[in-house]
């Protein structure tokens, strides 16, 4: 199994470089993350972002999982599958798609919890998606949930409104407002239901451990990026899954001694969407106008990315704590043009400095940056590394040598084609 995550805080370009390389696999799977997630993918001069279908969904042959580290939201994958059809009519997702069933489901009042949490006084503002995630995760932890199995017991719809009219009362005691009228979520919610019974839900630990015994090859999908990850992230403002190498093997049930090459993205600078840390931030006039040159806008929530310098502390640590056998560069023709591009080398204390950080740097620490050559390129006419600008092939020896590890692809525009094999 190989793995493809994130290894900032999130919107590297993964969906684009799965959807490249999927077709080399016979399984694409999701390991965590919901509906919060967004993987843009572009075809035929269209661009879809995909939240819970794996990305590899427009290859023909590949089977595509929803695993058990995955949280389900009916009413949001009715929608994108609706979507899916009408941005590519001959896809037949109900065949291609395999859906555990230990997935939790999302439930309609999550989002409104979401919302209210975010909104109100008595909570810490994280700047969520407000798509009901972390209330899904937050009920798995506490045995409250119930899972994508649970809607074929005869019980489920009983157990389903009890959640929903405990919550909306809860909501209501609080003094929420603009709250929707609780039958017609009720209803919509149903009827999601019923459509999800078309796919195939099925323990897919099984289905992907006898894959692999079969030699087939499966490529694991994460969602969100290394930094957000609860655990290992910049704790609070993360993510409510594992988004790392390790969160894959638990997330599908696979062990780690199976595991191949594990591909880590990353872009040439630095994005963050919603609140935290986030110390190499470009908060002039300058990093207004990457943003608009990058189009860096959330591909889910269409929020703007907050926009820094690359940090290499963060990015040593992510690759330190994956595992990362490859690195993926993306965004490096944004770039292009500029006289002169910078990277955080370390950071300074106090009392010393540090070269590898983790979630949970010291607000007071200053990013100190080391300047390079730009580069400029016609990016759109370049075929083969050989052509890449001088100063480019200096600063990807350069990132090669400080974590240790291939630069074996390189994104040179948005297009699906746009990316160099390096190696």
């Amino acid at each position: 199994m190989d793995i493809v995550l994130g290894l900032q805080w999130g919107d590297e370009g993964k969906g684009k470089f799965i959807d490249l390389i999927s077709e080399n696999y016979d399984i694409t799977a999701r390991f965590n993350g919901g509906a919060n997630a967004g993987h843009s993918i572009e075809r035929n001069g269209k661009r879809i972002t995909l939240k819970m279908i794996p990305s590899g969904i427009f290859m023909k042959e590949v089977q595509n999982v929803i695993g058990t580290g995955t949280v389900l939201d009916p009413v949001s994958f009715k929608k994108e599958i609706l979507n899916l059809h009408t941005f590519e009519p001959a896809i037949q997702p109900e065949k291609n798609i395999i859906i555990s069933l230990k997935a939790h489901l999302v439930l309609p009042t999550y989002k409104l919890l979401d919302i209210f949490m975010e909104e109100s006084s008595d909570y810490t503002t994280i700047g969520t998606t407000r798509n009901g995630i972390a209330q899904a995760y937050s009920n798995k932890i506490l045995r409250q949930n119930l899972r994508v199995g649970d809607m074929f017991l005869p019980d489920f719809q009983s157990r389903v409104q009890h959640i929903l009219k405990r919550d909306y009362k809860m909501l209501e005691d609080k003094g929420m407002v603009a709250l929707p009228a609780l039958e017609p979520v009720i209803e919509e919610f149903f009827d999601a239901i019923d459509f999800l019974k078309k796919f195939n839900c099925t323990e897919t630990e099984i289905y992907l451990n006898n894959a692999l015994s079969d030699g087939k090859k499966i490529l694991a999908e994460g969602s969100q990026a290394t930094m957000l990850d609860i655990d290992h992230g910049t704790y609070p403002y993360v993510t409510s899954s594992s988004a790392t190498a390790a969160g894959a093997c638990s997330g599908l049930g696979i062990s780690p001694k199976k595991m191949g090459d594990i591909y880590g993205i990353a872009k040439a600078y630095c994005t963050r969407v919603g609140n935290g840390a986030f110390p190499t931030e470009i908060l002039d006039e300058f990093g207004d106008e990457l943003r608009m040159k990058g189009n860096e806008f959330g591909s889910n929530t269409g929020r703007p990315r907050r926009i820094g310098w690359l940090d290499i502390p963060a990015l040593k640590y992510a690759v330190m704590i994956n595992g990362v056998t490859q690195l993926v560069l993306t965004k490096a023709d944004v770039l292009s043009g500029l006289k002169s591009v910078a990277v955080c080398t370390h950071y300074e204390l106090e009392d010393g400095t540090i070269e590898t950080v983790s979630g949970a740097l010291p607000h007071h620490a200053k990013p100190v940056l080391k300047w390079m050559a730009g580069w400029k390129a016609d990016f759109s006419s370049i075929k083969n590394r050989s052509e890449l600008p001088e100063e480019l092939t200096d600063f990807l020896i350069y990132l090669e040598t400080e974590l240790e590890i291939p630069v074996s692809y390189l994104s040179i525009g948005p297009g699906r084609d746009q990316i160099l094999k390096m190696k």
